[in-house]
């Protein structure tokens, strides 16, 4: 299973359920970063220096990100989805379609969004 560092931003629902499938899961919060106002890019860093993919809402950012720093463990850019269940078994079913998440850009779409971000 997946080594993923949850943004600040991102779902605790959709978190815990990532780690009930199995995945190796850190929050900002349990790293001690959490409500710091950490640059996108220092939350790359930190991944990177943890040997783990990004779990982001802030697909803009995160999308430059993987430009700029293609040496990282992966990106996992997600659409706001409030179907917590749904999202997390998307994340899922998409990690488990690859080998690895290095230095791949990961999209997850929510459902009926004809493909738009």
């Amino acid at each position: 299973m997946a080594r993923i560092y949850a943004n600040e931003n991102f779902y605790r629902p959709v978190v815990a359920r990532l780690r009930e499938l199995g995945h190796d899961m850190l929050t900002s919060l349990e790293a001690g970063r959490a409500n710091k106002k950490v640059p996108d890019e220092e939350v790359l860093e930190f991944a990177i220096a943890e040997k783990r993919a990004v779990l982001t809402l802030n697909r803009r950012h995160f999308g430059r990100l993987h430009l700029t720093h293609p040496a990282h463990f992966g990106i996992i850019s997600c659409t706001e989805d409030a179907d917590f269940e749904g999202l997390a078994q998307r994340i899922h079913a998409a990690i488990s379609e690859v080998s690895s998440l290095d230095k791949q850009l990961m999209k997850i779409y929510r459902p009926n969004t004809g493909g738009r971000l």
